[in-house]
């Protein structure tokens, strides 16, 4: 569970800084919520024992990896 936690609050806080660094562009909100949204559920479901089990399963890895990178490069270049 630490790797998800990690992801999870690497997510939330490019963010929370696209929110602050791009303050005054259009659609800011949008791009930080797209940002911070997988993080918080992510982060929120490894503290959950239940949804814990099942982020253990070898699918949702795949699913989260692919979903963090995704949403790590949509940060990037956006």
């Amino acid at each position: 569970m630490t790797n998800y936690r990690w992801g999870g609050y690497l997510l939330v806080a490019m963010g929370l800084l696209n929110l602050r660094y791009q303050t005054g562009q259009p659609g800011v909100v949008t791009h930080s919520l797209i940002i911070l949204t997988p993080g918080a559920v992510i982060l929120i479901m490894s503290f959950i024992p239940k949804t814990a089990a099942i982020l253990s399963t070898k699918t949702a890895k795949n699913i989260s990896l692919i979903i963090g990178i995704a949403t790590i490069i949509y940060a990037a270049i956006n």
